[in-house]
Order: structure tokens, then sequence, then C-alpha cells
């Protein structure tokens, strides 16, 4: 690692922690470990922080809490702010050095990371790269967004060291330094609670790519609107590189006659069979495997390797997951999907959805998209969740629905033991919501584990 650059940043400087959860209590250990006699200052809503981390009173340390932990703000050197704090919550930004666990990372270890974001398939495609790159070198690790504060990990980092680092665009809006392979998957309406406006979510996005070097490798979805609206207006410096299920690119990856191509400076030749079996169903996937492939390539990994990489991977858990066949029944998990695109193309990929739970926390995404596709699908039986779930169902009253049979319901165990009683034998009962969970659920992961408790003890 580079102490010398990691000691211009810190050292000597007042350095506020923003927020003490998962990350913050990461920067912290990080930098105490490297700073054993600086003060640090740590500011956050909870009043019981101290007591609940015990801290000691030589620790060199100085509390800011409760409901006035945003004060003050401008007297800091450098704020590390945690992701989950929100930009809408805090005063004039322009008078501020904020900073991030993120930014502060790449600055050490830039051309060694590989940063992956996206709206959604960005856990998938982290672990797909990681899963391929496991095969070529135990060298690798896997940090970022999936729950691996990046600081927790330095200990396994040398210069050799690739890192996959998956990135929401809370890590990424408040950075100024870029992975040296960038990677952009797609952008669709998410997280519209956290940011002013939606352009402000995709431009924190494109920090991935912004802050590149000439020398960097940018890999992007050539079908994607919002992508190709904003390359319009922006140069970026690194060199672009492409994949698309739609047209033929220069550089990159595409799709034709069911094979996937790869075409660089030299040539352009069939790369992979999307026929042979693969556990990632789905066109959706398609993206998420071409992304993959170009990093790779890029690289320098052996395309034998990158073939049965692919063909090995198992996909993960809240993702399309098969949950089992019971009384002739498929269940799938997929509480993953927060947004309506991610919903859709878990029916599609699936193909043979009788029963749709849907709905949870509503943010204000446009949900009509959603609607339209759903009632022109073969999925018969539609359970309606939340504030969220309302206007879903609102939304397709819109539209005059035939053949399918809603439920608003109040809990989640309600929906569930409709789904079971409904959803008719050889079909599939699919828990896709396009919602986040944060009104009844922690997380999306604890409204998978629920769904899966629930169908287990149903059935």
């Amino acid at each position: 690692m580079n102490e010398k650059v990691l000691n211009d940043i810190i050292s000597n400087k007042k350095i506020l922690i923003l927020g003490f959860g998962k990350e913050g209590q990461s920067s912290y250990r990080f930098l105490r470990k490297y700073f054993p006699y600086q003060i640090f200052y740590i500011a956050d809503k909870d009043t019981q922080l101290d007591e609940k981390n015990h801290f000691q009173s030589n620790e060199n340390i100085e509390l800011v809490l409760g409901d006035t932990y945003l004060d003050g703000l401008t007297s800091y050197d450098l704020i590390l702010k945690t992701p989950g704090i929100s930009f809408k919550n805090i005063g004039n930004q322009d008078q501020l050095k904020i900073s991030s666990q993120t930014d502060l990372f790449l600055q050490i270890f830039s051309k060694q990371v590989i940063g992956i974001t996206g709206t959604k398939g960005k856990s998938t495609t982290s672990s797909l790269i990681y899963h391929i790159l496991k095969s070529y070198t135990d060298n690798v690790i896997l940090v970022g967004n999936m729950g691996y504060p990046p600081f927790d990990q330095v200990g396994d980092v040398d210069k050799d060291t690739l890192i996959v680092f998956e990135m929401s665009s809370h890590q990424l809006e408040n950075c100024f330094t870029a992975p040296h392979y960038s990677v952009l998957l797609n952008l669709f309406q998410e997280h519209l609670d956290h940011y002013q406006t939606y352009m402000d979510y995709q431009l924190a996005k494109f920090n991935i790519a912004k802050f590149q070097q000439a020398d960097d490798f940018f890999i992007c979805n050539a079908d994607n609107q919002e992508i190709n609206a904003i390359l319009s207006e922006m140069v970026l410096p690194g060199k672009m590189i492409s994949f698309s299920l739609k047209q033929a690119i220069d550089y990159g990856c595409f799709l034709k006659d069911k094979l996937i191509y790869f075409k660089d400076d030299n040539a352009c030749k069939a790369y992979y069979d999307t026929l042979q079996p693969r556990n990632l169903k789905g066109e959706h996937n398609l993206l998420n495997i071409m992304a993959a492939i170009n990093v790779c390539k890029m690289i320098g990994l052996p395309d034998k390797l990158i073939i049965e990489g692919i063909g090995s991977f198992k996909g993960l858990e809240h993702r399309i997951e098969f949950v089992g066949n019971y009384n002739g029944v498929e269940y799938y998990n997929d509480s993953i999907s927060t947004i309506p695109e991610a919903t859709i193309a878990a029916v599609k990929a699936l193909e043979n959805v009788n029963t749709l739970l849907l709905g949870g926390f509503d943010r204000g995404i446009d949900y009509s998209k959603l609607a339209d596709f759903l009632v022109k699908s073969d999925v018969r039986y539609l359970i309606f969740i939340g504030k969220a779930g309302k206007r879903i169902l609102t939304e397709i009253n819109k539209i005059r629905c035939i053949n399918k049979q809603c439920f608003e319901v109040f809990s989640f165990e309600q929906a569930v033991e409709i789904a079971v009683e409904k959803t008719e034998k050889g079909k599939i009962c699919l828990l896709s919501p396009a919602a986040a969970s944060y009104d009844m659920f922690k997380n999306f992961e604890e409204r998978g584990a629920r769904f899966k408790e629930l169908i287990l003890s149903i059935i």
C-alpha cells in the first residue's frame, strides 16, 4: 500500500467520520491502525454510540451525537461521509471537503481496481468477474456494496492484487478518483428518495468513469438510453469498450444469431454460444456476461477460462433464485428486484410465471411501464403489498385488464398464503417486488429469506 499517499491525505488534518454504521466503523479501524495518536472526530445521530462501541478514554476521538450531528461541518479539513447519509440533509456542500472510504481507497489502489456499477446487475456482474478471475489467480478480492468494506480487506492486498469493487451510487457520489477498469451496466430510476433529481443519481454513477485517466478502460452498455444521453454531452478520458444486445459495435461484445461476438482492433469473432447451459437466466444476464467478458479480455485472461467461468457460475441468492418445486409449482425468489425493469426482466427470463408478488416501500418510481407489461403478460395472479403495491395496482386499473386476478394485501404473510393457494401446477410463483423492502424489512435479503421461510412453512 502507498502509505505516503495516505499520509498526505490524513496526517495532521482535522478528519470527521460522518456516520458510524458498518462503513464508518471500518474507516475508523483503518485510520486508527495507521494513525494511532491522531484525534479523529465521529458524528452520528445515534446518541448511544459511545456505549455501543465501548470507546476508551485514551482513544483520541471526539464524538458529535444526536440531532445536531450535521452541524459545524465546515470546521473539518476532510469529511469521510458514509453512503447512507444523503446530500439532501447537508447544507452548503461547496464549503465542505467531503470524501468517502471509497474515494480514499481509490486514491491508494485505483490502478488495481475493477469497479462495477449500474442500477441493476452489479452484484451479479461483480461476482461473475470475481469467479472467473479466481480461476486464474488466488490474488483477487471482492469488496464494496455487497457487504465487504474495502478497508477491511487492505491486509489481503499487495501490489499485484486484483480488486473487484461493486460500487453503488451512494459510494460514487463523492468520488474524485476512478478505477482502472470501470463498468457501467445500466441506468434506471432508483434511489429517488436519496437524490434531489434523477439526473443527480445518474451523474453520481458516471463518476466511475469521469475521473479516469487516458490509459484506463470504460466498459458500458451501448443499449441504455440514459447512458447514451449523458455520453452525448460528456467527454470521458478512458478507452471506451461497449456491449450490446441490439447492434454491432466497434470494440467489445455484441449479440448476433444467439452468439456473443468479441471485436477488437485486430479481429471480430464468435466468442460464446448463448444456447449452451448456464445458470444466469434471461436476456438481461447476457448483458452482464458481456460486461464480464470485456473486463476479462482487457485484463488478458485466456478465453478458455472465461468461457468455463461463465458456465460454472451459480448465480446469487435473491436473484431469480430457485427455491424449490412443491406440489408441482416452482417457486423463485427475486427479492433483489427493486425497480420495474428488474421485475420485467425476471418475468421474461422465467417465461412461465403464473403468480407475481409485487410492492413494498414507495420511492416515487414511475410504474406505468411495468403496469403495461403486466397487463399484456401471461401472469394471471398479481398480489400487491405496501404503498408501492397500491400504486402499481392503481396504474394497472387505468388499463383495460382481462384474465387477471388482483389481490391487495396488508401483510407479507398473507401475500405468500394467497400465492401458494392460487398458483397453478406446472407453473411458477415469483417474488419480484419492483420496490424497496424497508417498509416491512431491513433489506431485500431479509425479505427474500422470509419468502423462502414462509413457502416452506405453508407447503
